[in-house]
C-alpha cells in the first residue's frame, strides 16, 4: 500500500511538484455496483433507469454500459429513446441508498492512500498528495485503480496533474479504464487540440461566446488576449486564458470539497397540482439532506427549479441565516421556494411540471464552525 507524505522519501525528489492531485472517476458507477452483484451481466448492454416497460415512462437513463453506449445510449437520454437504440439492452431500476453505501466505501479506501480525500459527486474524488514526483503521484494512481477493482469490484479511470482541473479532464480521455498523467510542463500541450467545452464549467452560453470569437479549440483561446476575453467573460475569462496557457488557478473547491449538490425528479406524466408536487419536493430535501449529512456537509443555501411542460425553466431559492444540516432544514427550505414559484406561474395562466430539481449550496464540511448571515453574500432570488 502506497500512502505518500510530505516529510517522506518521495519529499526528497528533487524535482518533486508543490502540490499533485489524483482525480478519481468510477466508470458506468450505477451499473458497476450492479454488475458486480450480478456477474452474470459482464459485458452486456446494461441500462440503470426506470425500465421502458408500457412505452409510457418519461423518466431518463441514469447510466449504461459501455456496451450498450456503443449504440449511442448516454446518462440524461430520455428512456423511450434508449429502448429505441438499443432494444436487448437490460434495464435495472436505480437503488440509491446502494449506490450512497458503495460511494461510502469508496471514499473509505481512497482516505487509505491520502489523508485530504475531496468528494466531488457520487462517483468522482480528487485525492490531494502534497510534494511528491510525477512518478510517485503516478504510482499512487496505479495502486488505487487496482484497490478498488481487487477491494470493490469497481472500474475506475484517473487523471493526475497539479491542477484538479487538468486531473479532471486528464480523466475524461482516459476513459475507460485508464490512466493519464499531465505534468506541469505539458499542461499546454495536452489541453491545446481539445475543444473549449471540454473545460469543467465552460456551458453552451460560453461556448457559443468564445465561438463567436473565432475561438473553438483552448489552443486558440490560449492566443486571445486577456483584455478581450475579460470584456465578454468578466473574471471567468483569465481564468480560462491562464488555464489554456498551461498556468491554471485553483478553484476553492479544492480547498472545501463541494459547493453545490442536487436531485432531480421527473414525473412520469406533467404534473399539474401542488399536492402531487409537495409530497416530491418533501422526499427529495430529505433525501439530500441526509446522503449530505453522511457525508459531513452542511448548506449554506437552498434552491428549487420547475422544467415546465413547455420546457421552459424557472428558479428560485435564497441563503439561509445559517448552515443547516440534515434533512428537515433542506425539506422546510425546497418546500417554501417550491411554493413560490407554483404560485407565481399561476399569474401566468394554468402551467404543468414536468421535471423538479432540489439544490443543496454553499456547502461546507461539519468540522467547520457554523457560519453567520452576515457572513453570506445578500440573498439572491432567481428564476
Amino acid at each position: 500500500m502506497i500512502m505518500l507524505h510530505e516529510d517522506g522519501e518521495a519529499a526528497k525528489d528533487p524535482a518533486r511538484s508543490a502540490s499533485w492531485v489524483v482525480y478519481v472517476d468510477l466508470d458506468a458507477y450505477y451499473v458497476s455496483c450492479e454488475v458486480r452483484e450480478r456477474p452474470e451481466l459482464v459485458g452486456k448492454e446494461v441500462i440503470v433507469g426506470p425500465p421502458p416497460e408500457g412505452g409510457t415512462t418519461r423518466g431518463v437513463v441514469l447510466s449504461a454500459s459501455y456496451e450498450a453506449r456503443r449504440h449511442g445510449v448516454h446518462s440524461a437520454m430520455p428512456v423511450q429513446a434508449a429502448a429505441r437504440l438499443a432494444p436487448e439492452a437490460i434495464w435495472i431500476p436505480p437503488d440509491f441508498a446502494k449506490y450512497e453505501r458503495v460511494a461510502g466505501e469508496v471514499r473509505d479506501l481512497l482516505r487509505k492512500f491520502s489523508a485530504e480525500v475531496i468528494p466531488l459527486s457520487i462517483d468522482e474524488a480528487a485525492l490531494l498528495l502534497g510534494a511528491v514526483g510525477a512518478d510517485e503521484a503516478r504510482a499512487v494512481a496505479e495502486e488505487v485503480q487496482r484497490a478498488l477493482r481487487r477491494e470493490l469490484d469497481l472500474p475506475a479511470s484517473l487523471g493526475v496533474s497539479t491542477s484538479r482541473t487538468v486531473a479532471k479532464m486528464a480523466t475524461d480521455r482516459a476513459k475507460p479504464g485508464g490512466i493519464l498523467v499531465v505534468r506541469p510542463l505539458e499542461v499546454a500541450e495536452f489541453l491545446a487540440p481539445l475543444p473549449v467545452r471540454a473545460i469543467p464549467g465552460v456551458g453552451p452560453k460560453t461556448d457559443s461566446i468564445l465561438e463567436a470569437m473565432g475561438v473553438r479549440t483552448i489552443g486558440e483561446l490560449a492566443g486571445r488576449r486577456p483584455r478581450d476575453l475579460e470584456r465578454v467573460l468578466g473574471s471567468f475569462g483569465r481564468e480560462l486564458l491562464l488555464l489554456a496557457r498551461g498556468t491554471p488557478v485553483e478553484r476553492r473547491e479544492m480547498e472545501s470539497g463541494p459547493r453545490v449538490r442536487s436531485s432531480d425528479h421527473t414525473f412520469e406524466r406533467d404534473s399539474t397540482s401542488w399536492e402531487e408536487i409537495v409530497p416530491v419536493l418533501d422526499r427529495m430535501g430529505e433525501d439530500l439532506g441526509r446522503s449530505l449529512a453522511r457525508e459531513g456537509y452542511r448548506y449554506g443555501g437552498v434552491s428549487v427549479a420547475f422544467r415546465w411542460g413547455d420546457f421552459s425553466r424557472s428558479q428560485h431559492g435564497s441563503v439561509l441565516p445559517g448552515a443547516g444540516e440534515g434533512p428537515a432544514a433542506l425539506r422546510e427550505a425546497a418546500r417554501r421556494w417550491g411554493k413560490e414559484l407554483w404560485d407565481r406561474s399561476g399569474s401566468a395562466g394554468p402551467r404543468s411540471v414536468r421535471t423538479i430539481s432540489v439544490r443543496a449550496e454553499r456547502l461546507v464540511p461539519r468540522n467547520r464552525r457554523q457560519a453567520l448571515l452576515e457572513e453570506f453574500e445578500a440573498p439572491v432570488t432567481r428564476r
